[in-house]
């Protein structure tokens, strides 16, 4: 009988697939994706969830973690522009993974690595005070309030970036959606965080995004806010 401890099972609600994917992302999933995600993150792989060395396969560089990449374009835009920097995205939805692995093509970045899947497993096999930094870029809002709990910005959720973050780590959100604001404001302090600002003006070296754009069009101000570990 193995003496390995079994993980409890958890739901994921978030979306895997999508529209057909083109030719084009069929082939950078096939030939791109296995040499840029980190393996034994799954509970299948590691079902030990031993720690990882995350640092040690991006070349020994400070970390940053992104939740929820989309399309991409901030990951790959804050990989070209901070090289000396290792920066890990979660997603697990294929046609932003795709998207993405047709961007890191195009950049020529390599100081990035993808976890296609859920977050919560990722922060399972990571050491305490791993990330420098994290971001939050247009979250699924969960808009129905029975859903509310899905959110990133939950306690459980919360408490696992609140450990992998280090102390003065700098934890940014940026979202559409007013109730979103509401929940974030209210449960990031509760889980350690002070907030820093609650502005409507981006970051210096923020990318708007085609989730960000798609806002605009239809009408809905963006906000942005920075929190700090603590």
């Amino acid at each position: 009988m193995s003496d390995e401890p079994v993980a409890e099972r958890r739901n994921f609600y978030g979306r895997v697939h999508g529209k057909t994917l083109r030719a084009s992302q069929k082939t950078y999933l096939a030939e791109d994706l296995a040499g840029l995600s980190l393996t034994g993150v799954t509970r299948e792989d590691n079902p030990a969830r031993a720690v990882m060395d995350l640092s040690a396969r991006l070349g020994a560089r400070p970390l940053w973690l992104e939740v929820g990449f989309g399309g991409g374009e901030h990951l790959v835009h804050m990989a070209a522009r901070y090289p000396e920097i290792g920066i890990v995205g979660c997603e697990p939805f294929v046609n932003g993974i795709a998207m993405l692995l047709g961007k890191i093509r195009a950049a020529g970045v390599s100081n990035l690595k993808i976890h296609p899947g859920d977050v919560r497993d990722l922060f399972d096999v990571c050491a305490d005070q791993s990330f420098g930094k994290a971001f939050l870029n247009y979250p699924d809002p969960w808009p129905k309030a029975r859903h509310h709990r899905r959110r990133f910005v939950t306690p459980g959720y919360l408490a696992a970036l609140h450990r992998v973050l280090q102390p003065g780590a700098e934890f940014r959100v940026a979202t559409d959606i007013p109730d979103y604001v509401r929940q974030t404001l209210e449960e990031v302090p509760r889980a350690g965080f002070v907030l820093l600002d609650q502005g409507g003006v981006p970051w210096a070296d923020w990318i708007s995004t085609r989730y960000e754009q798609k806002a605009l069009r239809e009408g809905r101000v963006p906000h942005y806010l920075t929190f700090r570990r603590v």
